[in-house]
Protein backbone atom coordinates (compact mmCIF):
# COMPACT_ATOMS: atom_id res chain seq x y z
CA UNK A 1 0.00 0.00 0.00
CA UNK A 2 1.14 3.65 -0.68
CA UNK A 3 0.89 6.17 1.78
CA UNK A 4 0.66 9.96 -0.08
CA UNK A 5 2.39 12.48 2.30
CA UNK A 6 1.18 15.75 1.50
CA UNK A 7 1.87 17.47 4.41
CA UNK A 8 5.18 18.55 6.29
CA UNK A 9 4.76 16.25 9.44
CA UNK A 10 5.30 12.74 10.17
CA UNK A 11 2.58 9.66 8.53
CA UNK A 12 2.32 6.06 8.85
CA UNK A 13 -0.32 3.72 8.87
CA UNK A 14 -1.19 0.39 10.82
CA UNK A 15 -3.61 -2.34 10.99
CA UNK A 16 -5.77 -2.59 13.67
CA UNK A 17 -8.58 -5.01 15.13
CA UNK A 18 -12.06 -4.31 17.12
CA UNK A 19 -13.23 -7.08 19.33
CA UNK A 20 -15.36 -8.68 16.72
CA UNK A 21 -11.98 -9.33 15.15
CA UNK A 22 -12.69 -6.89 12.33
CA UNK A 23 -9.97 -5.33 10.99
CA UNK A 24 -8.83 -1.78 10.03
CA UNK A 25 -6.34 0.35 8.39
CA UNK A 26 -5.29 2.82 10.95
CA UNK A 27 -3.51 5.94 9.61
CA UNK A 28 -1.75 8.30 12.39
CA UNK A 29 -0.03 11.55 11.87
CA UNK A 30 2.24 13.57 13.94
CA UNK A 31 3.10 16.87 14.01
CA UNK A 32 5.54 19.36 16.22
CA UNK A 33 6.19 22.22 16.78
CA UNK A 34 7.90 24.82 18.85
CA UNK A 35 6.72 25.68 22.09
CA UNK A 36 5.94 29.65 21.79
CA UNK A 37 7.40 31.10 25.50
CA UNK A 38 5.88 34.17 24.32
CA UNK A 39 2.82 33.07 23.11
CA UNK A 40 2.95 33.64 19.73
CA UNK A 41 1.43 31.62 17.60
CA UNK A 42 3.06 27.74 17.07
CA UNK A 43 4.74 26.98 13.91
CA UNK A 44 5.90 23.40 12.81
CA UNK A 45 9.97 22.59 13.88
CA UNK A 46 11.70 22.10 10.84
CA UNK A 47 12.98 18.61 12.23
CA UNK A 48 10.23 16.58 12.81
CA UNK A 49 9.99 14.42 15.70
CA UNK A 50 9.59 10.55 13.88
CA UNK A 51 6.42 8.41 15.09
CA UNK A 52 7.28 6.31 18.15
CA UNK A 53 6.91 2.22 17.39
CA UNK A 54 7.74 0.88 20.22
CA UNK A 55 7.45 2.78 24.08
CA UNK A 56 10.37 4.23 25.22
CA UNK A 57 11.57 4.27 28.92
CA UNK A 58 13.31 6.42 31.01
CA UNK A 59 16.12 3.93 32.36
CA UNK A 60 14.77 -0.20 32.25
CA UNK A 61 11.96 -1.63 30.59
CA UNK A 62 9.01 -1.84 32.50
CA UNK A 63 11.49 -1.12 35.87
CA UNK A 64 11.14 2.61 35.23
CA UNK A 65 8.88 5.76 33.82
CA UNK A 66 7.50 5.28 30.31
CA UNK A 67 8.63 8.76 28.23
CA UNK A 68 6.69 7.96 24.86
CA UNK A 69 4.17 4.99 24.63
CA UNK A 70 3.87 3.38 20.95
CA UNK A 71 1.84 6.31 18.45
CA UNK A 72 0.89 3.16 17.40
CA UNK A 73 -2.59 2.89 19.18
CA UNK A 74 -5.79 1.22 17.17
CA UNK A 75 -7.95 3.90 18.81
CA UNK A 76 -8.23 6.22 21.65
CA UNK A 77 -11.65 7.62 22.47
CA UNK A 78 -10.86 10.46 24.06
CA UNK A 79 -7.72 12.57 24.21
CA UNK A 80 -4.28 12.00 25.80
CA UNK A 81 -2.78 15.05 27.53
CA UNK A 82 0.84 14.15 28.46
CA UNK A 83 3.70 16.20 29.76
CA UNK A 84 7.29 15.06 29.65
CA UNK A 85 9.46 18.15 31.95
CA UNK A 86 10.19 19.80 35.16
CA UNK A 87 9.50 21.99 37.72
CA UNK A 88 11.21 26.02 37.80
CA UNK A 89 11.81 27.45 40.39
CA UNK A 90 9.79 31.29 39.61
CA UNK A 91 12.67 34.00 38.57
CA UNK A 92 15.04 31.38 39.47
CA UNK A 93 14.77 31.94 42.88
CA UNK A 94 15.64 28.50 44.77
CA UNK A 95 12.52 26.85 46.43
CA UNK A 96 12.18 24.54 49.01
CA UNK A 97 8.36 23.45 47.14
CA UNK A 98 6.00 24.81 44.43
CA UNK A 99 3.04 23.97 42.74
CA UNK A 100 3.19 23.23 39.17
CA UNK A 101 -0.10 22.85 36.96
CA UNK A 102 -1.33 22.72 33.33
CA UNK A 103 -4.64 23.57 32.07
CA UNK A 104 -6.26 23.01 28.90
CA UNK A 105 -9.26 21.89 27.32
CA UNK A 106 -11.28 21.38 30.82
CA UNK A 107 -8.02 19.63 32.32
CA UNK A 108 -7.00 21.03 35.09
CA UNK A 109 -4.40 19.94 37.27
CA UNK A 110 -1.68 21.14 39.78
CA UNK A 111 0.85 18.77 40.88
CA UNK A 112 3.09 20.48 43.94
CA UNK A 113 6.48 19.58 43.68
CA UNK A 114 9.20 19.25 46.84
CA UNK A 115 12.83 19.31 47.32
CA UNK A 116 14.44 16.00 48.17
CA UNK A 117 14.12 14.59 50.93
CA UNK A 118 14.77 11.41 53.49
CA UNK A 119 12.97 9.09 55.53
CA UNK A 120 14.56 8.55 59.31
CA UNK A 121 13.52 6.21 60.80
CA UNK A 122 14.85 5.25 64.64
CA UNK A 123 13.34 2.91 67.31
CA UNK A 124 10.11 2.69 65.68
CA UNK A 125 9.55 6.66 65.03
CA UNK A 126 9.63 7.37 61.19
CA UNK A 127 9.97 11.50 59.74
CA UNK A 128 11.08 13.01 57.03
CA UNK A 129 14.07 15.11 56.78
CA UNK A 130 13.58 18.73 55.55
CA UNK A 131 13.46 19.84 52.01
CA UNK A 132 16.44 21.14 49.98
CA UNK A 133 15.78 24.21 48.07
CA UNK A 134 15.96 23.68 43.85
CA UNK A 135 16.10 25.06 40.63
CA UNK A 136 14.78 22.74 38.22
CA UNK A 137 12.86 19.63 39.41
CA UNK A 138 12.14 16.85 36.69
CA UNK A 139 8.88 15.57 37.16
CA UNK A 140 7.86 11.91 36.20
CA UNK A 141 6.50 8.50 38.01
CA UNK A 142 10.03 7.66 38.85
CA UNK A 143 9.48 10.48 41.45
CA UNK A 144 6.53 10.31 42.41
CA UNK A 145 5.05 7.63 45.50
CA UNK A 146 5.25 4.27 44.86
CA UNK A 147 7.98 1.73 44.03
CA UNK A 148 9.19 -1.87 45.13
CA UNK A 149 9.94 -2.66 48.67
CA UNK A 150 12.72 -5.03 48.28
CA UNK A 151 14.76 -3.67 50.44
CA UNK A 152 14.75 -7.20 53.18
CA UNK A 153 16.24 -10.57 51.76
CA UNK A 154 14.03 -12.36 53.04
CA UNK A 155 11.84 -12.87 49.21
CA UNK A 156 8.45 -13.12 51.39
CA UNK A 157 9.20 -9.58 53.06
CA UNK A 158 8.48 -7.72 49.46
CA UNK A 159 5.61 -5.75 47.92
CA UNK A 160 5.18 -3.20 45.81
CA UNK A 161 3.12 -0.18 45.08
CA UNK A 162 1.08 -1.40 42.39
CA UNK A 163 -0.28 1.72 41.36
CA UNK A 164 2.75 3.17 40.42
CA UNK A 165 5.85 0.62 40.63
CA UNK A 166 8.71 2.66 39.20
CA UNK A 167 8.17 5.23 42.05
CA UNK A 168 10.50 6.02 45.48
CA UNK A 169 9.28 6.58 48.76
CA UNK A 170 7.00 2.96 48.96
CA UNK A 171 7.78 0.67 52.33
CA UNK A 172 5.02 -2.39 53.51
CA UNK A 173 7.38 -3.28 56.00
CA UNK A 174 8.66 -0.70 58.67
CA UNK A 175 11.90 -1.56 59.95
CA UNK A 176 14.40 0.99 60.80
CA UNK A 177 17.23 -0.06 59.14
CA UNK A 178 15.43 -0.72 55.68
CA UNK A 179 13.79 2.77 56.00
CA UNK A 180 16.52 5.16 57.25
CA UNK A 181 18.19 7.21 54.45
CA UNK A 182 15.77 5.77 51.33
CA UNK A 183 14.31 8.57 49.50
CA UNK A 184 10.89 10.16 49.61
CA UNK A 185 8.91 11.51 46.26
CA UNK A 186 9.32 14.96 44.89
CA UNK A 187 5.96 15.01 43.91
CA UNK A 188 3.04 15.25 46.08
CA UNK A 189 -1.01 15.71 45.44
CA UNK A 190 -1.95 19.12 47.20
CA UNK A 191 -3.46 19.07 50.36
CA UNK A 192 -2.08 15.18 50.54
CA UNK A 193 1.48 15.28 51.84
CA UNK A 194 3.30 12.11 52.45
CA UNK A 195 4.19 11.59 55.76
CA UNK A 196 4.07 7.62 56.08
CA UNK A 197 5.99 5.27 54.20
CA UNK A 198 3.20 2.68 53.47
CA UNK A 199 0.64 4.86 52.97
CA UNK A 200 -2.08 5.13 50.03
CA UNK A 201 -1.28 8.45 47.70
CA UNK A 202 -2.32 9.18 44.67
CA UNK A 203 1.31 8.69 42.26
CA UNK A 204 1.67 12.49 40.89
CA UNK A 205 3.17 13.00 37.44
CA UNK A 206 1.99 14.24 33.90
CA UNK A 207 3.08 11.44 31.95
CA UNK A 208 2.01 8.01 30.63
CA UNK A 209 1.00 5.41 32.98
CA UNK A 210 2.34 2.02 33.00
CA UNK A 211 -0.12 -0.51 30.71
CA UNK A 212 0.18 -3.12 33.20
CA UNK A 213 -0.84 -0.63 36.03
CA UNK A 214 -4.29 -1.29 37.68
CA UNK A 215 -5.53 2.30 36.11
CA UNK A 216 -4.99 0.79 33.01
CA UNK A 217 -5.16 -2.90 33.30
CA UNK A 218 -8.85 -2.75 33.93
CA UNK A 219 -10.06 -1.74 31.23
CA UNK A 220 -8.11 -4.88 29.53
CA UNK A 221 -10.28 -6.97 29.68
CA UNK A 222 -10.80 -10.86 31.25
CA UNK A 223 -8.29 -13.60 30.32
CA UNK A 224 -9.34 -16.87 31.72
CA UNK A 225 -9.83 -20.59 30.47
CA UNK A 226 -13.13 -19.67 28.59
CA UNK A 227 -10.88 -17.09 26.72
CA UNK A 228 -8.16 -19.57 25.89
CA UNK A 229 -10.81 -22.19 24.47
CA UNK A 230 -13.42 -19.64 22.72
CA UNK A 231 -12.08 -16.37 21.93
CA UNK A 232 -8.53 -16.53 21.48
CA UNK A 233 -6.51 -14.88 19.80
CA UNK A 234 -9.30 -11.88 19.91
CA UNK A 235 -10.02 -9.51 22.63
CA UNK A 236 -12.01 -10.56 25.41
CA UNK A 237 -15.57 -9.64 25.36
CA UNK A 238 -15.59 -7.11 28.57
CA UNK A 239 -12.27 -5.11 26.45
CA UNK A 240 -12.66 -1.59 26.74
CA UNK A 241 -10.73 0.59 24.54
CA UNK A 242 -9.86 3.01 27.36
CA UNK A 243 -7.10 0.70 27.53
CA UNK A 244 -5.44 2.37 25.05
CA UNK A 245 -5.57 5.89 27.01
CA UNK A 246 -2.01 6.31 28.21
CA UNK A 247 -2.67 9.71 30.34
CA UNK A 248 -4.56 9.11 33.36
CA UNK A 249 -8.15 10.03 33.83
CA UNK A 250 -7.74 13.30 34.99
CA UNK A 251 -5.65 14.44 32.16
CA UNK A 252 -8.18 12.63 29.21
CA UNK A 253 -10.49 15.19 27.96
CA UNK A 254 -12.75 14.84 24.60
CA UNK A 255 -10.45 14.97 20.85
CA UNK A 256 -9.21 18.73 20.66
CA UNK A 257 -10.24 20.07 17.36
CA UNK A 258 -7.39 22.64 17.24
CA UNK A 259 -7.45 26.54 18.50
CA UNK A 260 -7.42 25.31 22.29
CA UNK A 261 -5.37 26.98 24.72
CA UNK A 262 -3.36 26.02 26.88
CA UNK A 263 -1.56 26.90 30.43
CA UNK A 264 1.62 26.26 31.90
CA UNK A 265 2.50 27.01 35.05
CA UNK A 266 5.97 26.72 36.65
CA UNK A 267 6.62 24.41 33.65
CA UNK A 268 9.11 26.67 31.91
CA UNK A 269 11.46 29.06 33.17
CA UNK A 270 9.04 32.09 32.91
CA UNK A 271 6.74 30.69 35.01
CA UNK A 272 3.35 31.30 33.00
CA UNK A 273 3.48 29.87 29.68
CA UNK A 274 0.13 30.58 27.88
CA UNK A 275 -0.31 29.42 24.02
CA UNK A 276 -3.04 28.22 21.71
CA UNK A 277 -2.82 25.21 19.98
CA UNK A 278 -3.10 25.10 15.96
CA UNK A 279 -5.56 24.63 14.26
CA UNK A 280 -5.28 22.29 11.38
CA UNK A 281 -7.40 20.91 8.79
CA UNK A 282 -6.40 16.79 8.21
CA UNK A 283 -8.07 15.26 5.55
CA UNK A 284 -7.67 11.36 4.74
CA UNK A 285 -8.90 9.44 1.52
CA UNK A 286 -8.68 5.98 0.75
CA UNK A 287 -8.54 4.99 -2.22
CA UNK A 288 -10.46 1.39 -3.18
CA UNK A 289 -9.88 -0.56 -6.10
CA UNK A 290 -13.86 -1.86 -6.43
CA UNK A 291 -15.40 0.14 -3.58
CA UNK A 292 -16.12 4.05 -3.37
CA UNK A 293 -13.24 5.93 -2.00
CA UNK A 294 -13.63 6.64 1.53
CA UNK A 295 -13.15 10.58 2.80
CA UNK A 296 -12.16 11.41 6.47
CA UNK A 297 -10.97 14.07 8.82
CA UNK A 298 -8.10 12.66 10.97
CA UNK A 299 -8.74 13.98 14.93
CA UNK A 300 -6.49 14.61 18.07
CA UNK A 301 -5.89 12.45 19.92
CA UNK A 302 -3.06 13.13 21.68
CA UNK A 303 -1.01 16.12 22.95
CA UNK A 304 2.26 15.64 24.23
CA UNK A 305 3.89 18.89 25.61
CA UNK A 306 8.03 19.02 26.37
CA UNK A 307 8.47 22.26 27.50
CA UNK A 308 12.55 21.62 28.13
CA UNK A 309 13.00 20.28 24.97
CA UNK A 310 11.14 23.68 23.67
CA UNK A 311 8.50 21.64 21.79
CA UNK A 312 5.25 20.34 21.65
CA UNK A 313 3.27 16.91 19.61
CA UNK A 314 0.21 16.56 18.12
CA UNK A 315 -1.47 12.98 16.97
CA UNK A 316 -3.91 12.87 15.00
CA UNK A 317 -5.64 9.16 13.92
CA UNK A 318 -8.46 7.79 11.42
CA UNK A 319 -9.06 4.70 10.92
CA UNK A 320 -11.17 2.85 7.81
CA UNK A 321 -12.73 -0.96 8.29
CA UNK A 322 -11.84 -3.74 6.29
CA UNK A 323 -13.54 -6.08 4.42
CA UNK A 324 -10.85 -8.82 4.06
CA UNK A 325 -7.55 -7.07 3.70
CA UNK A 326 -5.66 -3.72 3.57
CA UNK A 327 -4.95 -4.54 -0.18
CA UNK A 328 -8.19 -3.39 -0.93
CA UNK A 329 -6.79 0.05 -0.61
CA UNK A 330 -3.86 0.53 -2.78
CA UNK A 331 -3.39 4.47 -1.96
CA UNK A 332 -4.25 6.66 1.49
CA UNK A 333 -3.72 10.36 1.04
CA UNK A 334 -2.69 12.12 3.93
CA UNK A 335 -3.19 16.40 3.59
CA UNK A 336 -4.51 18.44 1.03
CA UNK A 337 -3.56 18.09 -3.10
CA UNK A 338 -3.75 20.28 -5.65
CA UNK A 339 -6.48 20.46 -8.50
CA UNK A 340 -3.68 19.82 -10.95
CA UNK A 341 -2.97 16.75 -8.93
CA UNK A 342 -7.59 15.65 -8.66
CA UNK A 343 -7.62 16.21 -12.20
CA UNK A 344 -4.55 14.00 -13.15
CA UNK A 345 -5.56 11.41 -11.27
CA UNK A 346 -9.34 11.58 -12.63
CA UNK A 347 -7.78 11.48 -16.08
CA UNK A 348 -5.40 8.40 -15.02
CA UNK A 349 -2.52 10.23 -15.72
CA UNK A 350 0.59 10.73 -13.62
CA UNK A 351 1.11 13.92 -11.90
CA UNK A 352 4.34 15.38 -11.58
CA UNK A 353 4.90 17.93 -8.91
CA UNK A 354 7.67 20.29 -9.84
CA UNK A 355 9.06 21.53 -6.78
CA UNK A 356 6.30 20.64 -4.50
CA UNK A 357 7.72 18.42 -1.65
CA UNK A 358 5.60 15.24 -1.35
CA UNK A 359 6.74 12.20 0.15
CA UNK A 360 5.93 8.84 -0.88
CA UNK A 361 6.16 5.73 1.52
CA UNK A 362 5.67 2.21 1.74
CA UNK A 363 6.78 0.89 4.67
CA UNK A 364 4.15 -1.15 6.25
CA UNK A 365 3.82 -1.00 10.25
CA UNK A 366 2.83 -4.24 11.38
Amino acid sequence: MELINATAMQAAYTQGMDKSGRESLVVVIKGTFKLPLDGSPPVLQEQQVPLVEADVYLDEPGLSACLYESDFAPYKPRCDVLLNGSAYAPNGQPVKELDTRIKVAGIDKTVRVVGNRLWYADAGSIGRTFAEPFNVMPIHYGRAFGGIDDFTQDENKRDAYMDNPVGRGFHRFLQDKLIHHTPLPNTEEPGQPIKKPDGQYHPMAYGTLGRGWPQRAKFAGTYDQHWIDKVFPFLPDDFDEQYFQAAPMDQQCSHLQGGEWVELHNLTPTSLTRFQLPAIDLPVVFFKKRDEDQHARAVIDTLLIEPDMGRFSLVWRVSEPLKRNMFEIPQVLVGKMSKAWWRARTLGKTYYPGLHKIRSTEAEHE
